[in-house]
């Protein structure tokens, strides 16, 4: 399974789509996140992530996906930046309210996730915003 992740990885980072990174917490790999779509026609990054149970709390991904906002809206000139996390999932979806991105909707059965449909609450972030965060 890892193996084929890092082959979806490579592809999509060699073909300018994605990029996924590992997260590292005091020089252990801790988790992974990045870039899971690049739409540069719209100039918008999707970004995922996931960190291992022992690390959360920490503020880390919080941290993380600052940093990919950052990079996106500044770096690679992209316009929008977004979240998705399932409604159920407090922990994930603290972290795009944390930074201030706007929650844009549900997404009604957007992922099959433990053996069911899970809906999706949409966060986002313009470059004019952010700016002033």
């Amino acid at each position: 399974m890892k193996f084929s992740f890092i082959k979806i990885s490579l592809k999509g980072f060699s073909e300018n789509k994605s990029l996924n990174t590992v997260i590292l917490f005091k020089g252990e790999i801790v988790g992974v996140a990045g870039y899971n779509n690049i739409n540069w026609a719209n100039r918008t990054a999707y970004i995922g992530y996931w960190l291992g149970e022992g690390f959360q709390g920490n503020g880390i991904m919080t941290k993380v996906a600052k940093a990919l906002t950052d990079y996106a809206l500044h770096d690679l000139k992209l316009n929008k930046v977004e979240i998705r996390a399932a409604v159920g999932n407090k922990k994930s979806r603290t972290i795009p309210e944390r930074l201030n991105f706007v929650n844009e909707g549900t997404i009604r059965q957007a992922e099959w996730l433990y053996d069911r449909y899970v809906d999706h609450v949409v966060y986002g972030v313009l470059k004019e915003e952010w700016n002033k965060i």
